[in-house]
């Protein structure tokens, strides 16, 4: 089951200690890579495009809840702000 991603007017929340910024994300991802590889053989990303994502699970740094972390609304996202504006 995946775990809902935050959005322009929604952010993650811990219900048991009141986190708001510190969450350890386990996702999987699947993209189509352009990788350049230099001619000492580095390789470098130069495009990505990402095809799926999925947050697989969200755990909270602070008390290491993974059943507490919530989607809330963004302060100011009820009264059609947009954050960072």
């Amino acid at each position: 089951m995946s775990v809902p991603a935050p959005s322009e007017t929604t952010r993650w929340r811990c219900s048991l200690c009141g986190n708001l910024t510190r969450f350890d994300v386990t996702r999987t991802t699947r993209a189509v890579e352009f990788v350049h590889l230099d001619l000492a053989g580095e390789p470098r990303v130069d495009e990505r495009e990402i095809l799926e994502d999925t947050i697989e699970s969200v755990r909270c740094r602070w008390c290491n809840a993974t059943d507490s972390v919530q989607l809330v609304p963004r302060p100011g996202a009820e009264d059609g702000e947009t954050p960072g504006a």
